[in-house]
């Protein structure tokens, strides 16, 4: 997930930086320069950000890698039931979203986003 999560982080904050600076809403930017204040909001809005978008792709890969795992049928179907097997990637969104609907992709957002502040 580091990929997407970085590219994501480094293109928000620089796009957001560069706003600010141009249209100087709220007085946030003088002389062209941002305070560290204001740095550190953009790069907090950044990673959330950059969080937000790439977790499915992390979710889908723990997914995909627990359908090995013979135990792993309840976490992977949340019904106990059997485990579902994947075709790849494309597949596996689509189960999940089919099964367990949209918000499935975003199971454990916020504490994994905590654990990422600290």
């Amino acid at each position: 997930m580091q990929v997407p999560y970085l590219g994501l982080n480094f293109a928000v904050y620089e796009t957001l930086k560069d706003w600010l600076v141009k249209s100087r809403p709220f007085g946030l930017a003088e002389d062209a320069e941002l305070s560290v204040t204001t740095k550190l909001v953009c790069g907090a809005a950044a990673g959330t950000v950059g969080q937000t978008v790439a977790y499915p792709l992390d979710v889908i890969r723990r997914r995909m890698q627990m359908v090995g795992w013979k135990h792993a049928a309840s976490v992977v179907t949340a019904d106990g039931k059997s485990a579902l097997e994947y075709t790849g990637m494309v597949d596996a969104f689509r189960k999940t979203v089919h099964y367990e609907g949209f918000g499935a992709l975003y199971k454990g957002l916020v504490p994994n986003s905590v654990k990422k502040r600290k």
